[in-house]
This record gives structure tokens, sequence and C-alpha cells, in this order.
């Protein structure tokens, strides 16, 4: 019953959060070549929103796997050793995409800090080379999970 509760709230927050930031009204406006561009008034607190989910996946991802493997490494050494695997091919991607990624500043209209190249920029631009890959490795199984699925029932 709490795992219900506790992901129908968060669906709820979501919508609330969503809804705040495209129905919230706006904050001024930025001129962006010749336009004027309303900025949403509650772009912070959706941020910030989408901060702590991200952190709650991280947590409960570690989390499960750090059980996942305690539990093998008590009953199957050989399932512990791949749960070891697939972190290290997590690792190694996460890596990978990393120097994939370029320190150079990123042009954004309005903004006039320096969170915008650097490290950060790199980091952006790792997230979206991750979101590259697993996009494509998340239709190629669907596509294999298809094909192998019709030579079984064969």
């Amino acid at each position: 019953m709490i795992p219900k509760i506790t992901l129908w709230s968060l669906l709820a927050l979501g919508i609330v959060f969503v809804a705040l930031f495209f129905l919230g009204g706006s904050n001024g406006s930025l001129e962006v070549a010749g336009d004027f561009l309303d900025i949403p008034r509650f772009t912070n607190a959706f941020l910030i929103w989408v901060y702590i989910l991200l952190a709650i996946v991280v947590l409960v991802t570690l989390a499960v796997v750090v059980v996942d493997f305690a539990n093998n490494w008590k009953h199957n050494r050989r399932k512990a050793y791949m749960t070891l695997g697939v972190v290290g091919g997590f690792v190694l991607l996460a890596l990978i995409c990393w120097f994939l990624g370029s320190p150079e500043k990123i042009n954004i209209i309005g903004y006039e800090g320096t969170d915008n190249q650097g490290a950060w920029a790199q980091l952006a631009d790792a997230v979206i080379y991750a979101c590259y890959f697993l996009v494509i490795a998340t239709l190629g199984t669907m596509i294999w999970g298809v094909i192998y699925t019709k030579k079984l029932s064969k």
C-alpha cells in the first residue's frame, strides 16, 4: 500500500509542478532576435522538483543494485559478478560519454553566468550522449525481443 501511495503522490506533485510551470504566468519577458519571450514564473521550483526526482531515482537504483549484489553474493557468486559487470558497463558508458563531451561554452540566450562552460558544459554533453546511447539500446532491445520471441514461437 505504501509504494502505491508514494507513486500516486509523486505523480500528483509532478502534475502540479508541470501545471505551475506552464500555466503559472510570466515573470517578465526576454527579447530574443526582436521577439519577446515569456519567462515562466515557476522555473526554479520546476527545476528543483526535477533534481529531487533525479536524486530519488539515483538513490533507489543504487540501493537496488547493492541489495541485488549482496543477495547474489550469498546465493550465487556468478550472478554477483554479472551484477558487477553491468555496473562496470554503466561506469564505462559514463566515462566514454564524459570524454565525448566538450567543455566549450554553450551559448544560451539571455544567460550571462559561467555555468555553461567547462565541466558543466561537458556534463551536459555527456548526459545528452548517454541519452542517445540508451535510447538506441532500448530500441535495439525491443526489436531483438520481438525477433527472439517470434523465433521461439516457431
